[in-house]
C-alpha cells in the first residue's frame, strides 16, 4: 500500500460530524472488507492499517483504508465461450438462436466463469484532519471519491460531508494566473495546462512540460480560453495539477520533503506516522491556502 497521496478530492465534515476515534474503530470493524465470491463481481470494504481501523497521529490525522476486489473476468474469455457455445447448439438443433436466447446464454456463462475467476485488489485512503474539519480521499475522480465517502457514510450511520464550493471559481483564478504569468500565495506554476473553450464544440488545448509564461502558452487566454488544469509547486516542497473542480492530481512531494523524512530513521511504524503527519500538514495547507485564494468557502443559502 502507498503511503503517499498522489491525487486528492475533498470534503468539509465538521468536527461534530465525526464520531470519536473509538466509536470510528468499530464503526469501521462492522464494515470490514470481506472478499468477493460467488456471483458477485466486486466487494468494498475498510480494511486495517497496521492491525488497526483508524491509524490516529497525535490526533491531528486519522487515516482509514478502503479496499475494493474486483473480479477478472476477460472480455475476450466469455466472448469465445459465446461463439463456441452457440455454434454448438445452432449447430445440433439446426436453427439461428435468437437474440433474446444469445443474451440469456452469455449471462449463464458468465455466472459460470465468475466463482473462478481471478480477483483483483485495490485500495483507496482516507485522511480526517479534525483542526480543518477536512476529509481527504486519495481519488481525483468525483465519482470514486464520492463513492468512498458514501462507503464512510453507511458505515458511521450517516455523516454530514459537504464538497467545497469557494465564493470565486477555481478555473478563473487558474486563468488570471497563467494570463499574468505568476501565482499568489505560496504558489508558483509549474509547466502543465489544459484550456478549454467555450460553446458546445469547446475545443481543448493540453500543454506539458513548456513555459508556461511563453507568448505562445498565454496567447490561448487572450483568444478566449479558460484554464480548467494548472500545474503548480506550493513551497518547493509539493508539486500537483489543481483541477477546476479544486482536485489536485500527480502530486508529487518534492526532493526536500523526502529528505525530511529521511531523519526519521528507518523504523516502518514511525515512518508510516511520520509521512501521514507531512501529507496531512501539507495538504491542509496547500487547500486552506486555495480557499483563502478563492475568496473563502461560500455559504449555502
Amino acid at each position: 500500500m502507498n503511503n503517499w497521496f498522489k491525487q486528492l478530492s475533498f470534503f468539509i465534515v465538521p468536527s461534530a460530524e465525526m464520531p470519536s476515534v473509538e466509536e470510528l474503530e468499530n464503526d469501521l470493524q462492522k464494515a470490514s472488507f470481506v472478499p468477493v465470491s460467488g456471483l458477485s463481481r466486486f466487494s468494498e470494504g475498510f480494511s486495517p492499517i497496521n492491525a488497526q481501523m483508524v491509524m490516529n497521529v497525535g490526533g491531528q490525522s486519522w487515516r482509514m483504508s478502503l479496499r475494493r476486489e474486483d473480479k477478472i473476468l476477460p472480455a475476450s474469455v466469455v466472448r469465445d465461450a459465446l461463439e463456441n457455445k452457440i455454434a454448438e447448439i445452432e449447430s445440433r438443433e439446426q436453427r439461428q438462436m435468437s437474440k433474446k436466447e444469445k443474451h440469456q446464454l452469455k449471462e449463464q456463462i458468465t455466472d459460470d466463469f465468475l466463482p473462478r475467476a481471478f480477483a483483483k485488489s485495490s485500495y483507496t485512503e482516507l485522511l480526517y484532519l479534525p483542526e480543518s474539519s477536512l476529509l481527504l480521499v486519495n481519488q481525483a475522480s468525483a465519482t470514486r471519491a464520492e463513492n468512498s465517502v458514501s462507503l464512510l457514510r453507511n458505515a458511521l450511520g450517516g455523516l454530514r460531508a459537504t464538497q467545497p464550493n469557494t465564493v470565486n471559481s477555481p478555473m478563473g483564478l487558474m486563468t488570471d494566473w497563467l494570463l499574468s504569468g505568476d501565482a499568489a500565495g505560496n504558489f508558483t506554476l509549474d509547466s502543465d495546462c489544459e484550456l478549454k473553450s467555450s460553446g458546445d464544440e469547446a475545443a481543448t488545448v493540453r500543454v506539458a512540460r513548456q513555459d508556461l509564461t511563453a507568448a505562445e502558452v498565454v496567447q490561448h487566454v487572450k483568444n478566449g480560453k479558460v484554464v480548467t488544469q494548472l500545474g503548480l509547486t506550493w513551497q518547493d516542497r509539493v508539486s500537483f495539477v489543481l483541477n477546476h473542480d479544486l482536485s489536485l492530481k500527480r502530486i508529487r512531494f518534492l526532493d526536500s520533503v523526502q529528505a525530511a523524512l529521511q531523519e526519521e530513521g528507518e523504523d516502518p511504524e514511525t515512518l508510516a506516522m511520520a509521512t501521514q503527519l507531512i501529507i496531512s500538514e501539507s495538504l491542509a495547507a496547500i487547500l486552506g491556502e486555495l480557499i483563502d485564494l478563492l475568496g473563502g468557502l461560500a455559504t449555502s443559502s
